[in-house]
């Protein structure tokens, strides 16, 4: 039996209908510079060097719905961004093009929209 290779996360990719509008978006909302770009495809990471987050252009994507209903394409992910001040991190967001969902399930967390329509939740510690 041949032993088992090693699995390393890398990165989450999100598609986009342009993957460097959407990195440039991430890059600014959470600070983080370019690791790699070319046509198409986006990486950013901390500058730790730890996992990060990477854009791919889809030329047929379609924005998710959530809360997810039948008819329309669903949402298969979403991010959880710890921020210390959410009143403050909702409006910085909002700057840089996020838009607030209409359904807000919990009141320590905040649920956005990043401009591709990626649904995405910032949140406090209790």
């Amino acid at each position: 039996m041949k032993p088992q290779p090693r699995f390393t996360l890398s990165a989450t990719t999100l598609d986009a209908p342009d993957a460097h509008d959407l990195a440039r978006f991430y890059q600014d909302l959470l600070g983080w510079p370019v690791r790699k770009e070319e046509p198409g495809w986006v990486e950013i990471a901390p500058p730790d060097g730890t996992v990060g987050l990477s854009f791919q252009t889809e030329p047929s994507y379609r924005r998710p719905r959530w809360p997810s209903t039948p008819a329309e394409q669903q949402m298969m992910m979403h991010l959880d961004i710890e921020v210390t001040d959410l009143p403050t991190a909702v409006e910085h967001a909002r700057a840089l093009g996020a838009t607030m969902a209409d359904f807000q399930p919990q009141d320590d967390v905040r649920v956005l929209y990043d401009p591709a329509g990626h649904p995405f939740c910032l949140w406090v510690p209790r």
